[in-house]
């Protein structure tokens, strides 16, 4: 048998493309002020605080000692270190809950199944703000303040509810015809998981990975609440205390080095990785 030709793309046509030209130069206008402010703020970190504030960024060259200063007086490298260890143990654990959690719900008939799927959607209306309180009162009667285990377990339980609910629907959107030929090869369902379904869910889980990790990552508001002392401090709270520090010191450049150190690893993420983010999404909304 033949393949299928690929159909040939349409040709260019100005009466369909007019009515969408607010729509391009508004996406135009968006990306060249992002490129704009991020290309500003990465050479003011490689500026001084007088050609900062004189508007000519990089007269006198690039100042890497900038990054230096921020990565070591500043204690940048020390909240780097924290926020990888909050971030990757924590995202890593809720796919390993959640995956089989999202996969079960979305196979298997069982008593309270859609209690349980309402009080995942509960969760997800919830704000964070909300369970500070009740949170922090469980922390201090556990004695589990002042160690990294307490923002990796709260950043892990946060996350189950959306990775759960972001799962079940791409779990129900791949086709059942899996698992029925690993069941008739004498695959049972827990082999069968982790051999073809969690592969298969690949795309999705990629997605929501970077997702929870862009959140982690950026997270303030727990990371001050738990975890405020010098040696635990995450990227997001060790940036406000350079920020206010800056009051005092006037290091400018500096602070722009910091800035660019907590951001670089979002924008790489998005940028090697954004059609997988794309595919992820959409996938799920394909049935097999």
């Amino acid at each position: 048998m033949k393949s299928k030709k690929t159909k040939a793309r349409q040709p260019f046509s100005l009466k369909k493309e007019l009515p969408l030209l607010p729509c391009y130069l508004l996406g135009l206008l968006w990306a060249f002020f992002t490129i704009f402010m991020l290309g500003w703020i990465i050479a003011a970190s490689l500026s001084t605080t007088r050609e900062i504030f004189t508007g000519s960024v990089l007269a006198s060259g690039p100042h890497f000692e900038n990054f230096t200063k921020a990565l070591f007086q500043n204690q940048s490298l020390n909240n780097l270190i924290n926020s990888t260890i909050y971030t990757v143990p924590s995202i890593i654990l809720a796919i390993l809950v959640s995956a089989p959690a999202a996969y079960c719900m979305s196979r298997f008939n069982f008593r309270f199944r859609g209690v349980i799927e309402k009080g995942i959607i509960m969760g997800l209306g919830i704000p964070a703000i909300m369970i500070i309180m009740p949170l922090f009162s469980i922390v201090s009667s556990l004695r589990l303040s002042g160690s990294h285990l307490t923002l990796i377990f709260l950043y892990t339980a946060t996350a189950i509810p959306y990775t759960t609910f972001f799962l079940i629907t791409f779990f129900r959107g791949i086709s059942t015809t899996f698992e029925e030929a690993a069941a008739i090869d004498g695959c049972g369902p827990v082999k069968c998981f982790w051999s073809i379904m969690f592969p298969l869910a690949q795309p999705a889980i990629v997605t929501v990975t970077i997702f929870n990790f862009i959140s982690r990552w950026n997270e303030y508001f727990m990371a001050l609440i738990f975890a405020n002392k010098k040696e635990l401090r995450s990227l997001g709270v060790g940036l406000y205390q350079t920020i206010y520090s800056m009051m005092n010191s006037g290091d400018w450049a500096g602070m722009f080095a910091s800035v660019v150190i907590v951001f670089i690893p979002t924008v790489v993420i998005y940028l090697f990785l954004s059609d997988k983010i794309v595919s992820g999404v959409t996938a799920g909304g394909v049935k097999g």
